[in-house]
């Protein structure tokens, strides 16, 4: 099929601002019943965070069918939410008895198989978004686009995407099939990506960048705390909106993806929407991210 046609297929949907991160609410954290699935869900969705990240391997493979079953008892949730979910990690797990070594598998069968489980497991007819989750170096780009036309076609998944991919990589993959997002470490602790050409590539080439650990997984240098907190009082907001409020100003679009296990954090992450900074405020942070003053 040809690329244009392919770009028209693989437009990618929308998503809210703030995404939310489902990684710890399963036996990987919080071990979350039903009840309290039901209630993270809807908090989010009061909130208009209605997307939700995931990925086959979070829980050892039991997280997205734990999600699945809250999302059974509210079928009518599922119009109104986004569905990310990620494959191809060959993950070591009681689960999967047949994985002895940690690998990566972007074949066709692995894709589609991939797809049929994680919709089986949310409960759904379809997903939203399907990515590629870390770099398979045996990646075939012609073997990627037959499983994408196949997932497309069917209906089964209506936009696809990679994480943690290097600009080489996407462009190798887009020699086949259109890239409508790439999930991607981004924080005031790790801002690589404003440097190495990701975030550059995603501007260019209309993808939507979307930030793993936007707030740096908690544990954040001195003086950046420093510089957060100074422009939160000035905001009357918590540090870490100023820290989404930051990745969030950016002209590449990025949407934060916040896994917290708590309401509250939720609450404090939508005023992040509302912050407006100026270029000092901003290179304030920047350059507290990166140790340096701009020469």
């Amino acid at each position: 099929m040809l690329h244009a046609q392919l770009e028209a297929m693989y437009s990618t949907p929308w998503m809210s601002d703030i995404v939310v991160g489902t990684m710890r609410w399963g036996i990987w954290d919080a071990k979350f019943t039903t009840a309290q699935y039901e209630a993270m869900i809807e908090k989010a969705m009061s909130l208009g965070m209605s997307t939700f990240d995931h990925a086959d391997i979070y829980g050892d493979h039991t997280t997205e069918a734990e999600f699945g079953a809250a999302l059974k008892l509210h079928p009518e949730w599922r119009s109104q939410m986004e569905l990310v979910t990620k494959c191809g990690i060959i993950r070591v797990c009681d689960q999967k008895p047949g994985h002895y070594i940690k690998a990566y598998d972007f074949t066709k069968s692995h894709i589609l198989q991939s797809a049929e489980d994680s919709l089986r497991n949310l409960q759904t007819d379809y997903l939203d978004v399907m990515l590629l989750h870390r770099p398979d170096l045996l990646m075939d780009p012609d073997e990627v686009a037959e499983a994408f036309e196949m997932l497309y076609t069917s209906g089964k998944v209506r936009s696809f995407g990679v994480s943690n991919f290097t600009p080489s990589q996407v462009k190798l993959l887009q020699s086949t099939v259109p890239v409508g997002v790439h999930q991607l470490e981004v924080s005031v602790k790790d801002v690589s990506a404003f440097d190495d050409g990701r975030l550059d590539q995603c501007t260019l080439d209309g993808i939507v960048p979307m930030a793993w650990s936007p707030l740096g997984g908690g544990k954040l240098p001195e003086a950046v705390v420093s510089a957060l907190s100074a422009l939160a009082v000035e905001f009357e907001v918590k540090p870490q909106a100023m820290a989404l409020a930051w990745l969030l100003q950016h002209p590449s679009g990025i949407l934060p993806v916040v896994g917290t296990t708590k309401a509250e954090n939720l609450e404090a992450a939508q005023a992040a929407l509302t912050i407006k900074l100026d270029r000092q405020q901003w290179y304030t942070i920047y350059q507290a991210a990166t140790g340096t003053t701009l020469p």
